[in-house]
Formats: C-alpha cells, structure tokens, sequence
C-alpha cells in the first residue's frame, strides 16, 4: 500500500476513533446538564435523555442509507467531511446550549449527518488492494471502536472536573480539527468511471427489514435478536442517570464506570470468544452468554452500594460470549451471497431498539422512583431487561430444538463453534 493510501487509512481510523470518543466524552455530564436547563431531578431527567437518545437514532436509521447512496454519488471525500463538520456542529450547540431544545437540535443534526460508519467502511475497501489488505483494513474498524469507548469516557470524566460543557468543546475540537486536516489531506477514494446515480428507491431505510419478511425461517431467531439488544437499553440508555441518582456518582465516577465497561468489552471481543465460544460450540455459549446478561441485569436492580455496579459489570459484559454464536447461526440460515443482506436486517433491527429501548428503560426508571409511583423501585428497568434476556433463551431453545429435528443438515451450524464478535454494550 503506498504512503497516500496509507495516510488515508489512517485517517478513516482517526475519524472512527472520535466518532466513538465523541459520544463518550459527553455520556458523563449529560445527565447532569438535561437536569440543569430543565431544573428537575436526575431521575425525572432519564425521560429527556432517553428522547435525545430516540431522536438521534431515528434520524441516524433515516439517513443512513441516504447518504450512503450520496457517498456512491459524489464520492466518499464529501461526504465524510460534511458527517465531521456536522458532527463538530452538533458539539457546539450542546456545548453552548440555553435549552433543552437546543440539545435535540443538535442530536437531530448529528443523527443525519452522522452516518460516517457505513461511508468509512465504503472508504476502507474502495482503497483496500486485496482480501488481505482489507481483512487487515475492517480490523482496525474494531479496533476503533474499542479504543474510542476506553479513551472518551476517561477523558470525559478528566474533563468534567473544569464544567459540565468542558466535554461538549473537547469533543467539538476534536470534529472540526480531523475535518480541517481531511480537507487538506485525505484524497478521494471513488473515482468517476465508478459513480452511479443517486436514486431515493436504493436509499430507502425499510428496505433491509424486509429480507426478514422473505426469510420466516430465521424470524424467531432475529426476534431473539432484538430482545437481546432491547433488554441491553437498560444499561445503555440510563446508566449515568440511574447510577447518579442511586449512588450519588459524579460524572468523573461515571466515565470511569464506563472505560471499565469498554476494557470488559475489548477483553470479551478479542480474547474469551476465541476461546471459549469454539470449545463450548454455538448453542451452549447463546444460552450461557444470555443467562450471564440475565444474572448481571438482576444483580445491578438490586445493587446497594456503588462497589456492586462495578462487580456486577463482570458477569454482564461476560454475557458478550453470546452475540457472536447467535449471529452464526443465524447466518447458517442464509446463502452465502445473502450475508450481506442479512446483516443489513440485523443491523436495522439493532437501530429500532435503541429508538424504543431508552423510551422504556428511561421512562420506567422515572416513573418509579416518583411520587406516583405504587412503590418505589429504582432498578426496575433492569428487571425489565433481564426479562427480555429470558425470553430470548425461551425462543431460541425452542427454535433449535425444533430445528435440530427437523432440519438436520443445520446441526453443525447450531452446536458448532461461533466466531469473535460483539457485545450489546458498545
């Protein structure tokens, strides 16, 4: 690979790397500052947060394939510029806002501009000379992802110690500084000769959902799926507002809580699934994976002391072992030249939970540690979740059995080993 391809790998890294680090730098003083411009409770807060966290995803589910097609348009260069500029925008308003409003302007604006993954990725094998180079190129998308939740949640907490907006700016700096030196530097990737012509049918967001439609015989796995990533929301979405209010944490406790999650996470992906899923096959790592998630959302609802969350965070992030045997079976489903289709679905899915997701753990969450509330139970949504976790055990223990009987060709699919993947908390 010559040096501009390599600068311009470089690059893709470094922009991943604050798109993650971005939202982690602000995930320790948001709670807080939706408390402050609303003047209510933390707990009250969780609700507003939870709307700001529906609204980016939705319009981020919208979008994505909308500017995906304009990267296949325009080219990659564009469009990845603009996503950073307007990311480094959607700081700026958070940092300077007089409002709750202000705060939803700017999580709509992030939320359509935002969708630099899937032009990133576009970008990596546009350049990528061959298999090797671009297995080696998609590495580092992980890579990414791994550090930036390590390193923005840290510096968050560091941050939060000069103000509550300190992070917005960092976070700020960090946008328009890569899209000033991308502008400068980063050449494009897509030449003419390979443009097409933008068209709203290929950009249609729903488009994906509908390989589920014309594939019932995974439907009750994808169903498994999406109970898993919902039941996760209940840590995603409300952990800073529910450990703030139930332990008095600050925010530099919080970011610290959530670098440990992204060290937990990094040590599950690239160690324990490489050893433990092949050794255990795919069915038992699901079900011991799920049942682990399950133990870990029972033991945060009913944590007294900060020193539980903590501990508590072992077995949940220990519960990633799952994802990735779940996800190959599933994919056995499927012709090989479907995966990407499939992934498609999967993903689509993945972003409907955290429209809905945060709308329920969050509200649920304020309502009972309110005055209204029949009893006062502040980890309630977690319960919430480890009942989703249960019941994707249900389905999926009911669908392999079934299919180890009548289809047996899928028997080593479902008892084989999984390989490395994720986790719902990133």
């Amino acid at each position: 690979m010559n040096t501009p391809k390599k600068a311009a790998i470089g690059f893709i890294f470094i922009t991943l790397l604050i798109d993650v680090m971005g939202w982690g730098l602000i995930i320790p003083v948001m709670a807080d500052l939706i408390a402050q411009l609303k003047r209510i409770p933390v707990n009250q807060a969780s609700t507003y947060g939870a709307l700001l966290l529906s609204v980016f995803a939705i319009t981020q589910f919208l979008f994505a394939p909308v500017i995906g097609n304009l990267s296949d348009r325009f080219g990659r260069r564009p469009v990845l510029l603009l996503s950073l500029l307007g990311f480094g925008i959607d700081y700026v308003i958070l940092a300077l806002a007089p409002a709750y409003g202000w705060l939803f302007l700017g999580r709509v604006i992030a939320g359509i501009t935002g969708a630099s993954f899937t032009t990133a990725t576009a970008y990596i094998a546009d350049v990528s000379t061959d298999e090797t180079s671009r297995a080696k190129n998609f590495g580092m998308i992980g890579a990414a992802f791994g550090l930036g939740f390590v390193l923005g949640p840290a510096l968050g907490a560091l941050l939060a110690t000069w103000g509550i907006r300190a992070p917005f700016y960092a976070a700020a700096v960090l946008c328009l500084v890569n899209c000033l030196y991308g502008y400068f530097f980063m050449p494009e990737s897509l030449d003419k000769a390979h443009r097409r012509p933008f068209e709203w049918k290929r950009a249609n967001p729903f488009g994906s959902l509908k390989f589920l439609t014309r594939h019932p015989e995974i439907g009750g796995l994808a169903f498994s799926f999406f109970l898993i990533y919902l039941g996760a929301q209940a840590v995603q979405g409300n952990w800073n507002f529910f450990t703030i209010y139930r332990f008095h944490w600050t925010e530099g406790m919080v970011g610290i809580s959530l670098a440990v999650v992204g060290v937990l996470i990094g040590a599950v992906q690239a160690g324990l699934t490489r050893v433990v899923n092949p050794r255990l096959g795919n069915e038992k790592s699901i079900y011991l994976g799920l049942l682990l998630y399950t133990l870990g959302l029972v033991l945060f609802a009913f944590a007294t002391q900060s020193w539980m969350m903590f501990a508590f965070l072992i077995p949940y992030c220990l519960g990633g072992i799952c994802g990735p045997s779940l996800q190959s079976v599933i994919s056995g489903h499927v012709p090989a030249n479907q995966q990407g289709e499939l992934q498609g679905a999967l993903t689509s899915l993945m972003s409907l939970t955290t429209v809905i997701g945060p709308l329920i753990m969050n509200s649920t969450f304020s309502y009972f540690t309110s005055n209204k509330a029949p009893f006062y139970f502040p980890g309630i949504h977690f319960l919430i979740g480890a009942v989703c976790m249960l019941l994707s055990v249900v389905i999926t223990n009911r669908v392999l059995n079934r299919e180890k009987k009548e289809r047996p060709e899928l028997l080593e699919v479902i008892e084989g080993g999984g390989d490395a993947g994720g986790t719902p908390m990133h």
